[in-house]
């Protein structure tokens, strides 16, 4: 079911959620905005908005949230000018081996990041196996990510290991294309769907974000850019998505 929408602007009651959500996804959305309206260089605004991440997994870590999903880059962004999404990959890469040097979170880097320079890939896996074995929350990073290309990429997968193994075309189509076959190829395989989608900036679309995944999340849109997103708008979320009556299907 479509859940409605509720901005930052327009705070809901403030009873605490008695069960917080298992797996949050945020849209990290409104770099740019914030640059452009504080007239400082882009690369300002990623750097800002990299410093934010910590601080948001803190709060989900002190919610007892098991898994955060962060959307920091879409394929489509890759269209953008060259310096600017170099310096965007830049900050990025800086900013999870940042996290990875802490111990905290063990951090996956998922998307299609062979589209990423190959020193920018082999950091990003090295930073996976770097944090594997720490104890506190998963923390999905998608970069060069784009949801239909994920499902897209899934199909092919099982059709290629299935076939391989020398299965039939029909056996595959009768028995092999099921949810629950598609869906153990997906980037998140193995985790709880995300119970809440936070979007900064204000947007009422997922755009593509784990389009598989989250057809049954709640959705909370808040209208602050990502490097002014607060505790304060985190709470609020939780405590709409705590306050809200969890149904599934239509």
């Amino acid at each position: 079911m479509f859940s409605p929408v509720i901005h930052s602007d327009n705070p809901p009651p403030s009873t605490p959620a008695a069960t917080p959500p298992r797996h949050v996804a945020i849209i990290l959305d409104g770099n740019r905005r914030w640059s452009r309206s504080h007239n400082v260089p882009l690369a300002e605004g990623y750097r800002r908005g990299a410093k934010k991440v910590a601080d948001v997994l803190g709060w989900c870590e002190e919610s007892g949230i098991q898994v955060a999903t962060l959307w920091a880059l879409s394929t489509s962004n890759l269209n953008r000018p060259h310096q600017e999404i170099a310096e965007l990959v830049e900050t990025i890469t800086v900013g999870l081996q940042r996290l990875a040097a802490t111990g905290r979170w063990r951090i996956r880097p998922i998307g299609f990041l062979d589209r990423l320079p190959d020193r920018v890939t082999l950091t990003l896996r090295r930073i996976a196996e770097q944090t594997a074995d720490a104890t506190g929350i998963t923390v999905n990073v998608a970069i060069a990510y784009d949801g239909r290309e994920e499902i897209v990429s899934a199909v092919r997968a099982l059709v290629a290991d299935w076939t391989a193994g020398g299965g039939s075309a029909r056996a595959l189509i009768e028995h092999g294309l099921t949810a629950e076959g598609i869906g153990g190829y997906l980037s998140t395989y193995g985790q709880p769907d995300p119970d809440l989608v936070i979007r900064t900036l204000g947007e009422q679309r997922l755009s593509g974000f784990l389009a598989w995944q989250t057809v049954q999340s709640a959705l909370y849109f808040c209208d602050v850019p990502w490097p002014e997103f607060q505790r304060d708008h985190f709470e609020r979320a939780l405590r709409w998505y705590g306050n809200r009556e969890r149904r599934f299907g239509i």
